[in-house]
């Protein structure tokens, strides 16, 4: 097709950027376009799920087979969470560069290669690394599909990102009880190998209907964002984004909210155990479930639909109006289920309210950030900010330590509703303005 005869572009695509070569022979994509690429990272984000909201089912078979203590398997926990967020400004890097495609082929069978390493472990030293190896590909699929919502819809970032995340946070529900079912009947190997092999083969096989938002969304007419949320008019690079102040109070913000919430994730069973309710039969909605396996199925579904309801709502009341009502209930949920966890419906209610207090930082922290610093290096940028939920991991194996000590959670309770509540005046009283003051001049 030639220059003469091919679809005619909005006029503000021949100022962005050329139609790309390899696709000259094609008609821009409908509107319609980034939703189906939306789809394909919510399915990826969903897929890979396990690996982080399963790992509370492993934690006693592994004791139980090895001897070995809480503390030192939840260190895989961190490790997993550590490179899961400190590879992805890297990861983000190669997506701005090359698009969604290849990072998300590696990460899928990084992430198989994991869990089937996981089925074979017998010393701390491999479950270190093979927690090492999957967080490295959950971190490549988590930052790929959530810097690619970021770009597809500038116009409803909150939304978009809130869906991304959304099936990473439910996404882990729909198995809960198939994985548990594995572990009870054919040992948490067959498990770890099976699910492992499963997920790694779905997600590489979606990577390979991604495509590159820098390339076609000149391409594709979007509206403006809504007035309550305020967007830079510039793209500042990583570089660029690391000296900014701004850059620095989410980056705290973060990791104090992440700490709790990464804590509850990790040492729910324990938690469960501690209170002499894990088994205790729970009935609700018409389900009756022992009170830990309830609480997980509940706990993902609204960890995920929080992602969603609150990057909705940050759209249309602002970001950090946002994150005040969503700390503070946050903080009141903890609090709540250090008094009233000991009753099984009490547990179940409240690690529900939990997760669904916390769980919005994953749409939130993105949409803010790419609000503040532009679309361009969103990727990148948002993984900058991502790796301070490595930092915030390192509260889970702290926290068995803690506890190892003083046979209580209360101290550690008291901390993570303390947190929150810190994390709710810094949002208000000094990362407002000081996004306010950027934006103005950009």
């Amino acid at each position: 097709m030639n220059d003469a005869h091919r679809p005619a572009l909005p006029r503000h695509a021949a100022v962005l950027t050329p139609w790309p070569e390899h696709l000259n022979d094609e008609a821009p994509p409908g509107p319609l376009f980034r939703w189906g690429q939306l789809l394909m990272a919510m399915v990826c984000m969903a897929t890979i799920a396990n690996l982080q909201y399963g790992w509370t089912l492993f934690v006693h078979p592994f004791a139980d087979r090895f001897g070995w203590s809480l503390a030192a398997i939840q260190g895989a926990f961190a490790v997993f969470i550590v490179t899961q967020t400190w590879f992805v400004p890297i990861e983000g890097y190669l997506v701005d560069r090359f698009g969604p495609r290849p990072v998300v082929l590696t990460g899928g069978l990084l992430c198989a290669i994991g869990w089937v390493m996981n089925a074979f472990v017998d010393s701390l030293a491999l479950l270190y690394i093979a927690a090492a190896i999957a967080g490295i590909g959950a971190g490549a699929v988590y930052g790929t599909c959530v810097g690619s919502a970021l770009k597809w819809f500038p116009d409803r970032r909150g939304l978009a990102v809130g869906l991304v995340v959304a099936s990473f946070g439910a996404g882990s529900a729909l198995s809960v009880v198939p994985i548990s079912m594995v572990i009870a009947s054919r040992g948490y190997e067959a498990a770890f190998l099976y699910f492992g092999l499963g997920q790694g083969l779905l997600v590489m096989a979606l990577a390979l209907g991604l495509e590159d938002p820098n390339k076609l969304l000149p391409h594709i007419e979007t509206p403006t964002a809504p007035a309550p949320v305020p967007q830079s008019r510039r793209d500042y690079s990583p570089e660029e984004t690391l000296h900014q102040p701004v850059f620095w109070c989410m980056y705290a913000i973060f990791v104090l909210v992440a700490a709790g919430g990464l804590i509850a994730t990790a040492q729910l069973a324990p938690i469960a155990i501690a209170f002499h309710i894990h088994d205790a039969p729970v009935a609700l909605g018409g389900l009756v479930l022992p009170a830990l396996t309830f609480a997980l199925a509940l706990d993902r579904v609204l960890n995920g639909a929080t992602r969603l309801v609150f990057g909705w709502i940050s759209d249309r009341i602002g970001r950090e109006e946002t994150m005040v009502i969503a700390f503070v209930l946050e903080a009141a949920a903890i609090l709540a289920l250090y008094q009233l966890g000991a009753h099984p419906l009490g547990f179940v209610l409240l690690t529900g309210a939990l997760f669904f207090a916390w769980g919005e930082i994953y749409s939130l922290f993105p949409s803010t950030c790419a609000d503040t610093f532009g679309s361009r290096y969103a990727a990148a940028n948002a993984g900058l900010l991502y790796t301070a939920k490595g930092v915030a991991a390192l509260a889970v194996p702290l926290s068995s330590a803690v506890v190892s000590a003083t046979r209580d959670w209360h101290a550690v309770f008291l901390a993570a509703g303390a947190m929150n509540l810190l994390a709710a005046l810094l949002a208000w009283f000094v990362l407002r303005p000081m996004r306010r003051r950027l934006l103005a001049a950009s």
